[in-house]
């Protein structure tokens, strides 16, 4: 169990940092996504997090 909650744990502080860094608003595509195609957990939801903090 250690050795998934140790990385899970820095993905989410990296996800954390990175979303901190600016006040991202969702773009319509992105709430059409989020909508038909919700995140199924955290790991897609934090997927998807950085993914529109890095696209800028």
């Amino acid at each position: 169990m250690r050795k998934y909650v140790i990385p899970a744990m820095a993905m989410l502080i990296c996800a954390g940092s990175l979303t901190a860094c600016a006040h991202h608003h969702r773009t319509f595509g992105e709430k059409v996504q989020d909508t038909l195609d919700p995140p199924q957990g955290p790991a897609e939801k934090a997927g998807r997090s950085i993914d529109r903090a890095t696209s800028d």
